[in-house]
């Protein structure tokens, strides 16, 4: 029968056929590679063994045998070397194999060993190995200790290559003679490509601070032996550049079942808070582990102010109750791992250098879900007065400022109680501190509510009225006395002065990405450049398959 009218609706398209489905698929799995290359500046680095270290307990001693079978180098990059028990015996360790004509180099941030006595360096110099602090202060760059070198890497021979969260000192290694235990942390050693890409990662930021590494010290990742089948990305965290932040969002973004987060400092900024509250709206198990007491009372206070949007969207944060858990992972639907130096706050995400690896491997992220696992049987689980995140009975914790879900008995939990026990041995900072972070607390939320983008919790009333009457007593001091305060911003601001001048007359230094391009080819740009094969394979290449 016909349609005079034309009134019938077209014929409807052909459904493509398998094949075409198995090209679209393939293309979005390309999409997906490309995505996390261009977000993170770094190509996965195949054919590499894996192993997760947990606490300097497992660390030190890895990294230490590693310095010792050195043959060729070491490459040692800290921000914080303390002298102490554990810091000679790095420092033992290093001078031993620098005498025996092993090319030996250590960088530290001169912030973060403000502490430690220069006499601590001496013998490295005194036994050839080269000591180089990262950003001293000069008064022609007043404002570079905003940013830091932060990472924390060990390399030997371009064979062997460890990151981690650690840095050198008793606090990591705990004392057991004395019942001490040491603090949580999380890093990863590898071999294979990947350590020769961290090495190469080292001669970037040892060039910033003098002249660059021979380039015998720098090996070719793509010309290194696969030994295993894990694959890794080193992502190399550099100020404004945003790589590990880019490459989190798009992880937090993209995830389908559950994203397990460790933080020590977690002051998220507000993109990637919404990032894991629009995963956790969109039935994402999202969990945010953190510790109960931090070292740096203000950051704990700060970073709690943050806690009530993540809760009402569904994220599920938890507190760790032993002495201080510096770890900075995360995991991903069992697949994809995070392991570095790289904090959840401003100042890691844009403003350091930092170093992380994104492992791709089913085995090592089982390692890590166990682990989170693990410690969740030493935490508490954070709640909200009025949130319906669980029906167990609340109870304020007012000495800590935080509201506790525990069901009746978990208060007796063994992990729990041996973690509380552990911290009542360790160092809990001081009451002042305590105080301050409080208030740090206090005043993030109230800036935040100034500016509409929270309510005032009825946790935080409280805190945030001490903190308007402090407010108060500094504009009562400004007007009766405001040379008080009229005095330091006349000196801040003339010393920004004389800085810009002293610039000027000295011109103009080369910028981080200059120094750079003293080491020659980008090895993580394999495949890329002239000469070779975009779809070449090797260690450190794209690979085109689906």
């Amino acid at each position: 029968m016909t349609d005079p009218a034309g009134l019938a609706p077209p014929p409807h398209p052909p459904y493509p056929s398998p094949a075409g489905n198995t090209v679209a698929v393939r293309t979005l799995v390309r999409y997906a590679e490309r995505a996390m290359e261009r977000s993170s500046d770094a190509a996965q680095a195949r054919g590499n063994t894996a192993r997760l270290l947990v606490n300097g307990t497992q660390a030190f001693p890895a990294w230490l045998d590693a310095i010792q079978n050195a043959q060729h180098w070491v490459h040692l990059e800290n921000y914080v070397l303390r002298d102490d028990r554990t810091g000679r015996a790095f420092r033992e360790a290093l001078c031993d194999r620098a005498r025996d004509g092993v090319k030996v180099r250590v960088l530290y941030d001169w912030m973060g060993c403000w502490a430690t006595p220069r006499r601590y360096f001496k013998p490295f110099r005194d036994a050839g190995v080269e000591v180089r602090a990262f950003a001293p202060p000069r008064a022609a760059n007043p404002l570079a200790f905003m940013r830091r070198d932060h990472r924390k890497v060990v390399a030997v021979d371009g064979l062997y290559g460890s990151v981690a969260g650690m840095c050198i000192g008793d606090e990591w290694a705990g004392d057991p003679g004395r019942g001490i235990p040491a603090w949580r942390d999380t890093g990863a050693e590898f071999r294979g490509p990947v350590a020769a890409a961290l090495d190469v990662a080292f001669s970037r930021t040892w060039a910033l601070t003098g002249a660059p590494l021979p380039p015998d010290e720098v090996p070719d990742p793509r010309r290194a032996k696969p030994v295993g089948d894990v694959s890794v990305r080193v992502v190399e965290g550099e100020p404004a550049k945003s790589r590990i932040y880019r490459l989190s969002q798009f992880l937090t973004l993209a995830v389908e079942e559950r994203l397990w987060i460790t933080d020590p400092y977690f002051l998220v900024p507000p993109a990637m808070s919404e990032a894991l509250a629009s995963a956790a709206r969109g039935g994402v198990d999202v969990r945010v582990l953190l510790p109960a007491f931090n070292n740096w009372p203000i950051v704990g206070g700060m970073s709690r102010a943050g806690y009530r949007p993540l809760l009402e969207a569904g994220v599920r944060i938890f507190e760790w109750e032993g002495p201080m858990i510096h770890a900075k992972t995360a995991v991903a639907d069992g697949i994809w791992t995070r392991v570095g130096s790289s904090n959840q706050n401003l100042a890691s995400l844009m403003g350091n250098w930092e170093l992380d690896v994104a492992v791709t491997d089913r085995h090592f992220a089982r390692a890590m879900e166990d682990l989170f696992e693990d410690d969740l049987g030493s935490a508490v689980e954070i709640g909200l007065l009025s949130s319906g995140v669980s029906r167990s009975p609340y109870r304020e914790r007012r000495g800590a400022e935080r509201t506790v879900v525990e069901a009746p008995g978990e208060e007796h939990k063994p992990g729990r109680a041996r973690a509380r026990e552990a911290r009542a041995r360790s160092y809990r900072g001081t009451e002042l501190g305590r105080l301050l972070g409080r208030l740090a607390r206090a005043g993030s939320v109230l800036v935040r509510a100034l500016i509409g983008e929270r309510a005032i919790g009825r946790e935080d009333v409280g805190w945030i009225m001490i903190f308007a009457l402090l407010l108060f007593l500094v504009s009562v001091v400004g007007f009766l006395h405001p040379r008080w305060l009229a005095w330091p911003m006349a000196f801040f601001v003339f010393w920004m002065g004389v800085a810009a001048l002293v610039r000027l007359m000295a011109g103009r230094e080369p910028p981080p990405d200059e120094g750079a391009a003293l080491l020659g080819p980008d090895p993580a740009l394999a495949g890329k450049g002239e000469g070779t094969a975009p779809n070449e394979a090797g260690p450190l290449s794209h690979d085109r398959r689906a």
